[in-house]
């Protein structure tokens, strides 16, 4: 082996003899070596060098083959070969190449950059909490700084690429707020905040952006990597073990470890993007929400059924009905004629209120909130320089530039003002932001925003589109603290970017009223803490649709045990409230919110813990052993902190019919006598100690000296410890010392148990209070212990006959409790007198290529239109309205796209047939409409649907001739990226031709008609939804395109049908890759 010798000076640097590839590390230098099959020492060409501090240039022989880059006078970037990186003398036109790197803010975590040039490029960030500190090296020489995995780049047409390969048998998590399965590997997700109502689990882009994974290696080691980027970037993680990023140039990339857990990479990241902000206690407890409560009667007529059922709730929310023609900082004069009162008599009784405001502000002359910001020039221009007008509820709206410090000092002004009507807290909503009656679903990527030089100055809406809610959080946060600095605020918002936890909670948007859902919504909760923000939560029992009593009560089940905790409907369906769905579900949800009372002390503990070490409140099951690959895909159970919570979210299971997968050690199973088929299992690990209170009916009924009750589970060693952490509940004292930080051990020595205190912080004086400790057994058998909190408590343990024997009567209580609960009914539709098609189950078809979902029962429609391969949706739609329908008329909506469909025909593939559905519904007038959904054998990628009007009963004095009809093919498609989709098709006399959705509706007839074949490209993806037809059976073509949306529709020629002559559609659709 050859040896390195390294001779350097202030100003020079030669390589001498070339060793195998390893990288040298001599403190302070760090040295690159590089294999000697690149070069020979007759070659004398200079090798690598890497972050030398201490010399001021390193100059190289011209014939060299590397480039230095010097970035500062006393620092330089890492090189790289000629041959990876393509670049001009002056370094400005790199192409490709291995990033440069320099650490940054604490050990382990390692900035990247395309160049030097590009770093000092980087716009500044708005993930980290001081940009200053991504922008500062680190020279701290007993840092490990050598990146153990350093990505690649490339870039292409202003797009900068980079991908950094893993190994092998790496899974991936985070990427923020997405939907479907929880480990991510295969699937690729795009950071645009889209308003997406109703997404479904492969829906791309929802409200809030994250540009960062979390790699869990096969060792159980973890890695995360940040894309600092505010633009829109794709996350692509379809090839195994190799994360690749794809945003405009340019932009450093961060990487956070590897680190020893993944709870130690989220830790980091933490002290990067700050951690949550600590919530007020009494945030904690249950949210209730409806699209919406429409007077202040009905507010008070809800909170007073909580009290009488006996059902824990401490917030009711206000949507945006509650405003005055929606205008924001206003209240309807006749319903919502009074709120200081309204919010008098809620907190009387315990309750809290939220109010709704959005940023689109109704153009108004006279509307004091329009004078004013029109008086300040707040607004978000054009690129003409006018304020820039877009439709939203009140009509048309102007919207705040929060990019500018004084719009935001502006718009926290009038929230101080809102917050004197009674106002606990509220909730930005709409703020991606959302504009309707545009394909883009928000404001044109032209429109300009005045920033702040700290935040990157003037840019257009495409740099500032991802942090514009993360904004209007902030100044919302900030107003509210301009209103009273002694309370915390509390904000939700539905738009966010990394870093949007310093500012607010979040939920996961307007979810379904389906077991798909509910599925995701654990999923969904986890991966927003696993890119930094715990306080989160789905809308429990879902947002659209009408949940059935079973799956309500399911999802409260769970939904009590997520960090943030609401239950929200939408306008037009039945009552979600707990009471709505009978009785055997009210006796459910009051179980299940008890719960979370009872458990209230240690779910606030965890976030404290998450507010000052950055630490997760609650994480995905393999937390508890990262090592384990079996742990890394369950999607039915999590961990809030040491406690596991193991649910059923299949609706034919209940609690006793799911096997619970379990980490490694002792978990012990635990109750509060309420275990039920329609509620979680809990375990406790052993080893653990967690605080558990009483199940007070709101957060302001509990008392420092109400009895404290200890759940002890002692681990192999006999030992266990937790902590509890107690103060005010709300403002700013406990930063001051204005707490109680408590650290209970428990120990067994022989036959005897000992809980004590070991340790204790804060000035806040001891309550006098009673101590109930509970040792879990298992099978959820207890040994209760009584004393007092800060005295010892020994607790002697019975002998092994009494153990088994308390096992045994536990075990059979238990049984016997669940098998006496009054089960949730299993029935097809909510109480009242809508909507239950709504809550039924689509039948699915798939073949590994295709996976759709279609509801013969309004429509025979097609809800869902997978292509599994690319991992794309292009129709996701709500159940009874859009996605793919047929009508037997050329008026829009005519008959049938509503009547219900018979399933006369259904064949599975394992049953030798192939995979196919075939329907008819009735249209009137003797005329059924059939429709065949098929995956053909011999064409294998693509799905066919044979459609026809067909004269079933024509009456003989028609001269067995129907009504003048016509069967038009109306899908609606999903647009992921609507600025850079188009649709492409060669007309029948050879016109080439390209329809963008600025073009509006457009119809094709005669030689205009494609020939044969149209298709929908994505530009973004590289890829195309291409639709095969019979042009002997298709008159005309039509093109609508509509918010995020567009209709391809095939239309036959209109005329009457008899038993001879139908009418018939039969078309194709396949997904190719096209050009980017």
């Amino acid at each position: 082996m050859e040896k390195a010798v390294l001779l350097c000076s202030s100003n020079r640097c030669h390589k001498l003899n070339l060793s195998p590839t390893v990288v040298l590390r001599t403190k302070p230098h760090l040295i690159y070596a590089i294999p000697p099959t690149h070069f020979t020492t007759s070659d004398k060409k200079a090798a690598a060098a890497a972050a030398f501090p201490l010399f001021r240039s390193i100059v190289l022989p011209s014939s060299s083959p590397f480039h230095i880059k010097k970035r500062f006078s006393n620092r330089l970037m890492v090189s790289g070969m000629a041959s990876d990186i393509e670049e001009t003398a002056a370094n400005s036109d790199v192409k490709s190449g291995t990033m440069v790197f320099e650490p940054i803010l604490e050990d382990g975590v390692i900035r990247f950059d395309c160049s030097a040039d590009a770093r000092n490029s980087a716009f500044p960030s708005l993930s980290f909490v001081d940009s200053k500190k991504r922008d500062t090296p680190i020279m701290d020489s007993s840092y490990n700084n050598v990146p153990s995995f350093t990505p690649n780049f490339e870039s292409v047409l202003g797009q900068q690429v980079v991908q950094l390969k893993l190994p092998d048998g790496t899974s991936f998590y985070g990427t923020g707020e997405v939907s479907g399965q929880l480990e991510r590997t295969g699937k690729r997700i795009f950071t645009w905040n889209t308003d997406a109502w109703g997404y479904g689990p492969e829906t791309t882009s929802l409200y809030q952006s994250h540009p960062w994974v979390l790699a869990v290696l096969p060792t159980g080691e973890a890695l995360g990597v940040l894309a600092d980027t505010t633009n829109r970037c794709e996350v692509d993680l379809r090839n195994e073990s190799i994360i690749k990023f794809v945003a405009p140039s340019s932009y450093p990339v961060i990487t956070f470890g590897p680190f020893d857990s993944p709870t130690a990479v989220l830790v980091s990241l933490s002290r990067a993007i700050g951690t949550v902000s600590m919530p007020p206690k009494w945030s904690l407890g249950y949210h209730q929400c409806r699209w919406s409560y429409m007077s202040d009667a009905r507010v008070l007529e809800v909170a007073r059924t909580f009290r009488q059922k006996d059902i824990p709730c401490d917030v009711i929310w206000m949507d945006i009905d509650y405003m005055d023609g929606f205008r924001c900082f206003t209240f309807d004069k006749e319903h919502f004629s009074d709120p200081v009162s309204l919010a008098k008599d809620l907190h009387d009784t315990g309750f809290k209120a939220i109010w709704m405001l959005d940023p689109g502000i109704k153009r108004e002359e006279g509307y004091f909130v329009y004078d004013s910001g029109t008086k300040n020039d707040v607004w978000i221009q054009t690129a003409e320089g006018k304020p820039f007008v877009g439709d939203v509820w009140p009509g048309p709206c102007v919207f705040p530039d929060f990019t500018q410090s004084k719009t935001r000092l502006w718009w926290s002004s009038l929230v101080k003002e809102f917050v004197s009507n009674g106002v606990d807290g509220i909730w930005n909503d709409m703020n991606e932001p959302a504009v309707f009656k545009t394909v883009t679903k928000t404001m044109p990527e032209s429109n300009i925003h005045k920033g702040d030089t700290e935040l990157g100055g003037c840019q257009k809406h495409s740099h500032y589109h991802n942090v514009y809610g993360m904004l209007m959080a902030r100044s919302t946060y900030e107003g509210m603290k301009l209103a009273n600095e002694n309370k915390r605020p509390f904000v939700l918002t539905r738009a966010g970017f990394l870093g949007s936890q310093r500012y607010a909670a979040t939920w996961t948007g307007d979810n379904l009223s389906t077991w798909e859902h509910l599925h995701m919504s654990l999923s969904m909760a986890l991966q927003l803490g696993l890119s930094g923000q715990p306080l989160s939560g789905p809308d429990i029992g879902g947002f659209a649709g009408n949940a059935t009593p079973r799956l309500f009560g399911r999802w409260m089940g769970i939904g009590a045990m997520f960090p943030f905790c609401r239950g929200h409907s939408e306008a037009g369906t039945t009552d979600h409230e707990p009471w709505s769905f009978g009785k055997e579900c009210e006796e459910v949800c009051r179980l299940a919110l008890k719960r979370r009372y009872r458990l209230l002390l240690h779910i606030y503990t965890l976030f404290y813990i998450a507010h000052t070490k950055g630490i997760p409140v609650s994480t995905p099951t393999f937390f508890a052993d990262p090592k384990d690959p079996k742990l890394r895909k369950i999607e039915t159970s999590f961990l809030l902190g040491t406690l596991l919570i193991s649910a059923s979210t299949r609706r034919d299971l209940g609690l006793g019919q799911v096997q619970h997968v379990l980490p490694k050690g002792i978990w012990l199973e635990f109750d509060f006598d309420d275990s039920h088929p329609d509620l979680p299992a809990l375990y406790l690990q052993g080893g653990s100690i967690i605080p558990l209170s009483l199940p007070h009916q709101h957060v302001g009924e509990a008392n420092p000296t109400d009895d404290l009750t200890l759940l002890v589970a002692l681990d192999e060693q006999g030992k266990s410890t937790g902590v509890l952490f107690e103060d005010e509940g709300d403002g700013y004292e406990f930063k001051s010392g204005g707490y109680l930080l408590t650290t209970y051990v428990a120990e067994r020595v022989s036959s005897v148990v000992t809980v004590r205190i070991s340790h204790s912080e804060g000035f806040v004086k001891r309550p006098n209070r009673r101590l109930h400790v509970q040792l879990l057994l298992g099978k959820c058998a207890k040994l209760d212990a009584w004393g007092t909190d800060g005295e010892v408590l020994e607790i002697e343990m019975p002998s092994e006959n009494e153990v088994s024997s308390l096992l045994s009567a536990s075990e059979i209580k238990y049984t016997t409790r669940l098998e006496i609960a009054r089960c949730i009914p299993d029935v097809e539709e909510g109480p009242g007198t809508k909507g239950g098609e709504l809550s039924r189950s689509p039948v699915e078809l798939q073949n590994g290529v295709w996976a759709l979902k279609i509801v013969p029962w309004i429509g025979g429609r097609i809800i869902s239109m997978s292509h599994i391969p690319s991992g794309t949706q292009w129709l996701h739609s709500r159940i009874e309205v859009d996605g793919y329908e047929e009508y037997s008329g050329v008026e829009y909506r005519s008959a049938g796209c509503s009547e219900e469909y018979n399933v006369i025909e259904r064949n599975l593939e394992q049953a030798g047939e192939v995979e196919s559905l075939k329907m008819e519904g009735d249209v009137g007038g003797g005329l059924v409409l059939e429709r065949e959904i098929s995956f053909p054998k011999d064409k294998t990628q693509v799905f066919r649907i044979d459609s026809a009007i067909l004269a079933r009963n024509v009456g003989a004095g028609s001269g067995g001739f129907s009504r003048l009809v016509c069967l038009r093919v109306h899908p609606s498609f999903s647009l992921l990226h609507p600025t850079e989709t188009y649709v492409s098709f060669t007309s029948l006399n050879g016109l080439k031709k390209e329809v963008w959705p600025e073009s509006g509706e457009q119809y094709f007839e005669g030689d205009l008609r494609p020939n044969g074949e149209w298709m929908l490209v994505d530009r973004c993806l590289g890829l195309a939804l291409v639709n095969f037809f019979d042009i002997k059976e298709v008159f005309k073509c039509l093109i609508h395109w509509g918010t995020g949306t567009v209709n391809l529709e095939l239309w036959s020629e209109n005329r009457p049908v008899s038993a001879q002559s139908p009418l018939s559609i039969s078309h194709e659709y396949e997904v190719r890759q096209v050009a980017k």
